[in-house]
């Protein structure tokens, strides 16, 4: 039997990056088509007979070479999963009730490099992490394309935004496409050509999300640098005199809670509205060695582009097992592969399955 297409899965597992690899592999062939799937690994094919009846798609064969694989796997693509996307929420599948919709905003890294080596970075930036920029142009495309299905806001990351050489015309031309916030450490744009960028920005478009992780400088500094907690509420006084709407963003490891209700009595004073509060835990990715740990499974997607590709949320932008597409553009493309991939989740939980595949 002759395949369309092929995929070699190697060793990797339906919970070690697989998935998402099958799933938009599987959106560049036709309906009809048969794709053939190697794999290594003896738990991906009976994974893949529940994967396929919960996906639409039909298992045509699975045969081994001998009792320990390796294994061939030929599936026909019969295009019923892009019929069920339309019922398909983010809420539908992990019951939050308060998930943001799919397709409503977007992420994008304009950098990896940062001031700063903080502990717990999930995206491994530092003074010495490669720049990775995301092209002016690039970030420009992508929102567009964005805007035109529906987006309604971006949220630009990094590493420190304010190290991109261009953040402004970025954020300028962003702006002019839909409401921006941008994350930030406050503690590099008070001065030179970056104060002069910020200056630039308009403040009806633009949100500055600052980092803060204690409302005293021990923890904060503990995990950013000695130091760091001064300059960051520096920054943040110096965007609200310039009248920048200030949210402000704090990480904390689950046995650093108590330092939360010390945080708000120091909001409270400075006047920072709680709707621009964040408290989030920390993951288990990049530099941490401790946190939550997260996988496609548990992980409400934030669609988040970055100059290498689309990955599934912005903590793990250096996960394979998170990597949507290869390619940042289009973003559409993108958001049907998760589109795809949730609407696979929502079958498994309508079964009462609390994971899709066993080796989740």
């Amino acid at each position: 039997m002759e395949a369309d297409a092929e995929l070699d899965g190697g060793t990797m597992d339906c919970g070690s990056g697989l998935l998402l690899l099958l799933t938009r592999r599987m959106r560049e062939i036709d309906p009809g088509q048969l794709m053939l799937i190697r794999t290594q690994e003896r738990s991906v094919p009976p994974d893949l007979s529940d994967w396929g009846r919960l996906a639409g798609h039909a298992i045509i064969s699975s045969t081994a070479a001998g009792p320990d694989g390796p294994w061939e796997v030929v599936v026909r693509r019969d295009g019923s999963n892009e019929s069920a996307q339309a019922n398909i929420t983010v809420d539908s599948v992990f019951s939050s009730g308060t998930a943001t919709p799919i397709g409503s905003r977007l992420w994008l890294y304009s950098n990896f490099h940062c001031n700063l080596a903080c502990t717990y970075c999930c995206a491994e930036s530092s003074p010495s992490a490669a720049p990775r920029l995301l092209p002016v142009g690039l970030a420009l495309s992508a929102t567009e394309e964005f805007r035109d299905l529906g987006g309604a806001e971006v949220i630009v990351t990094g590493g420190e935004p304010f190290l991109h050489p261009d953040l402004g015309p970025m954020i300028l031309g962003l702006a002019a496409l839909l409401p921006v916030t941008i994350l930030t450490n406050g503690m590099i744009f008070d001065r030179g050509r970056r104060r002069e960028a910020l200056l630039s920005m308009p403040r009806d478009r633009v949100v500055l999300q600052i980092s803060l992780d204690s409302a005293g400088p021990t923890l904060h500094d503990r995990h950013r640098g000695i130091g760091t907690h001064a300059k960051a509420l520096a920054g943040m006084a110096l965007a609200r005199e310039l009248g920048f709407t200030v949210r402000v963003a704090a990480t904390l490891h689950d046995d650093e809670a108590v330092s939360a209700a010390a945080l708000t009595v120091l909001l409270d004073s400075l006047g920072v509205d709680e709707q621009h509060r964040i408290i989030r835990p920390v993951a288990k990715q990049g530099f941490a060695l401790e946190g939550q740990p997260v996988t496609v499974d548990s992980l409400e997607p934030e669609p988040t582009l970055t100059v290498d590709g689309v990955w599934w949320h912005p903590v793990a932008v250096n996960d394979p097992a998170m990597q949507v597409a290869t390619s940042p553009l289009p973003v559409g493309t993108a958001l049907d592969t998760i589109r795809d991939t949730l609407a696979v989740q929502d079958a498994a939980r309508r079964e009462g399955r609390r994971h899709v595949f066993r080796c989740a």
